[in-house]
């Protein structure tokens, strides 16, 4: 073997080698929950994160175990383990026992949500995640109320200067209170992401999907006029309508209750075109629910 060999075979060995997570270079984030935009470091010695003061994240929901999951560093990379919590611990929404963190991995504890963070720009990913949180929805991971109404202006204002369609759907989901009563919070949670992950495939690269309040989305829908907008409509109402959700051996469905307006002369401004479909969204809801309107 000559020696230009011997080199590349000491490169490729080398490269295939996984470097350590340095010690005190990684960090979680709250994404969603009462502590939301909280980051806390994460070094050498264990994290405790759980519903008792004790811990290092203490979260004060019911859903949270006293002592719920613990994160450990052995060296190389960060481990996740839950400790027999009640309601479980899940990466990426797949419920874990132990698990090896990896940048990116999103953690549900309860109903709060963790973003786990590592690399060497960690401080400039953290202001970048702060960012996001300013326009995302953590729980649905769609756009949020803000970003919609920013959006709404933006291409209302568009729509009337270049004289083109615009049109808004408004989408809320019918008895939701009663999945809360009846299943518990968490429930409700895991209901409202399964909607939005529905219904955000089935729309245009250039629509805008939001979750607009508690159990409300929305939908802006760039130029399309009225007639095309209801035809969307009633597509996403047949997805909820068919979508199920397994939940602690229980099948979970629901409906929505769907309005549609088109941008009009009578529509003076931005809010004026979203009452209108919020509108319509209630003469869906008192005409027996799970329909569209407009």
């Amino acid at each position: 073997m000559s020696p230009r060999d011997s080199e590349q075979t000491r490169v490729t060995q080398l490269s295939e080698v996984e470097a350590p997570e340095p010690p005190g270079n990684a960090s979680v984030i709250v994404i969603y929950g009462s502590e939301l935009g909280k980051r806390l470091q994460l070094g050498t010695a264990p994290f405790s994160i759980g519903r008792s003061a004790s811990n290092d994240l203490s979260l004060d929901e019911e859903s949270v175990s006293r002592n719920h999951v613990r994160v450990t560093f052995d060296g190389t990379h960060h481990w996740l383990v839950d400790l027999k919590s009640t309601n479980g611990t899940f990466i990426n929404d797949h419920p874990v026992t132990e698990h090896r963190l990896v940048d990116g991995d999103q953690i549900r504890v309860g109903r709060s949500i963790l973003k786990f963070m590592t690399g060497k720009n960690l401080e400039a990913q953290y202001h970048e995640e702060i960012y996001r949180l300013m326009t995302v929805d953590g729980l649905t991971q769609v756009h949020n109320r803000r970003y919609f109404n920013e959006a709404l202006e933006r291409e209302f204002n568009r729509a009337r200067r270049y004289e083109r369609a615009l049109s808004l759907i408004v989408l809320d989901l019918d008895h939701f209170k009663r999945v809360n009563d009846t299943f518990g919070h968490l429930a409700g949670d895991n209901l409202l992401r399964h909607v939005a992950m529905a219904l955000k495939p089935k729309l245009r690269n250039g629509d805008i999907l939001a979750r607009t309040g508690g159990e409300e989305f929305a939908a802006l829908l760039p130029e399309i006029d009225v007639e095309g907008a209801r035809i969307t409509a009633e597509k996403l109402r047949r997805i909820v309508e068919t979508t199920e959700l397994r939940q602690d051996e229980q099948a979970l469905s629901c409906t929505v209750s769907v309005g549609v307006a088109g941008l009009g002369s009578e529509h003076a401004d931005p809010e004026a075109l979203y009452k209108a479909a919020d509108e319509r969204m209630y003469e869906a809801k008192h005409a027996g629910r799970n329909r569209v309107v407009g």
